[in-house]
This record gives C-alpha cells, sequence and structure tokens, in this order.
C-alpha cells in the first residue's frame, strides 16, 4: 500500500521533517529528498519507506547512538531520551538500543556498578540510589548493584562531614545543629544515622 507525504517542514542544518499519512515523521536531509523526489502530496510505495526508515533513518540513529556512548557512558533511558530529543522516530530508537545493547555498549548493570563505585566516598547510599533512580535505571538493577558493590561505612562518612564543617557540639545551639541535620538530610543520609553520627560526633569532642 503505498504512503502519502502529507507535509515538509524545514528544519536546521540543512534537514527536512518529513510527515507521512500514517502519522511517522522523519528528518532527511535535502539531497535525500531529491533523490527519493519527496514533495507534500507525493505517494511512496511501501519499499521506498521501509528503506527510508531503515536503511537511512535507522542507520543514522545506530550511527548516532554509538557516538554518543563514545563521548560519555549512558543509561538506556538516557540514550534512548537523547535520541528522541535528536528526531528519531519511536522504532528507530529502540532499533538502534537493541542494536548497542547487542555489542554491550549499554548495560545499566554495568552502569549503576561503576556509578557506586566511585560515588560512595562522596555520597550516601539512598543519594546514590535516587541519583540511579533518576537515571533510569531500574530498582532491581540498584539494588542488585548495591548488594554487590557499596561497602562504604556511612557513619564514618558523616563524621568526615562535621569535620569538614567544623562541627562544635559545645558551642553549636539549636538552630546551627537543626542546620547541619538538614545539611546531611539533603546529602541523602538516613535520621537514624545522622543522629547516631552527631552523638558520637559530641562524645569525641567532649
Amino acid at each position: 500500500m503505498d504512503i502519502q507525504v502529507v507535509k515538509m517542514l524545514p528544519k536546521e542544518k540543512s534537514k527536512t521533517e518529513v510527515c507521512f499519512d500514517n502519522g511517522e515523521k522523519v528528518l532527511l536531509y535535502r539531497g535525500e529528498i531529491r533523490k527519493l523526489s519527496l514533495h507534500e502530496g507525493a505517494y511512496i510505495s511501501s519499499e521506498t519507506y521501509e528503506q527510508i526508515l531503515w536503511e537511512i533513518v535507522g542507520l543514522r540513529a545506530k550511527k548516532r547512538a554509538m557516538h554518543l556512548l563514545e563521548r560519555m557512558d549512558r543509561t538506556e533511558s538516557q540514550l534512548r531520551q537523547k535520541l528522541e530529543q535528536n528526531g528519531y522516530p519511536a522504532v528507530c530508537v529502540e532499533a538502534a538500543i537493541e542494536y548497542v545493547k547487542s555489542y554491550h555498549y549499554i548495560d545499566d548493570a554495568r552502569y549503576a556498578e561503576n556509578y557506586i563505585r566511585y560515588g560512595q566516598e562522596k555520597k550516601s547510599r539512598q543519594r546514590l540510589q535516587m541519583d540511579l533512580y533518576a537515571k533510569g535505571v531500574d530498582r532491581e538493577v540498584v539494588a542488585q548493584a548495591m548488594e554487590e558493590v557499596f561497602c562504604a561505612d556511612e557513619q564514618q562518612k558523616i563524621m568526615t562531614l562535621l569535620e569538614k564543617k567544623h562541627y562544635d557540639p559545645e558551642q553549636s545551639d539549636r538552630k546551627e545543629q537543626q542546620r547541619i541535620y538538614q545539611f546531611l538530610m539533603h546529602r541523602g543520609y538516613r535520621s537514624s544515622d545522622i543522629s547516631h553520627a552527631m552523638r558520637l560526633w559530641a562524645e569525641r569532642e567532649a
């Protein structure tokens, strides 16, 4: 069945958004449009449509995915979001993700383990978890990575922060203690850990 080009919208960098009557949209360069003889109202065969979707746009999406991963490691969710922002159709985005996954260029478990391994000395367990959730990593993947990698002493990290803040329990009034407490809560430390560490710090300073 033939597919009709219903609209063509000029975009940046010599690209044009081509809209088809099946609801799909693709970004093509002017040279590609000329070669395919595309214009508003034109009908193309399903074979030509498949060629556009997979041999032109789909291939470009895979190359873009590889380029993005060369610059920095990303989660599957981050890569999907970036490709969508670049204007690739959903089917091409998913195909590109499956392509890089097949070569293990993206691996959320590996990403989570590395993020925890290199971040645990500066961030709390809860902060690391929240960061990974925000990056689109599945909760089960995060939990598994935490179990395998996280080994930092939360109490010790809190006490290190108290030292950096020059916290003096004898000289601090209620307002100052509350400020320090809120600072540590914002860092993602649990209330029980904060209270215990602050007691230990007060005993050490006494």
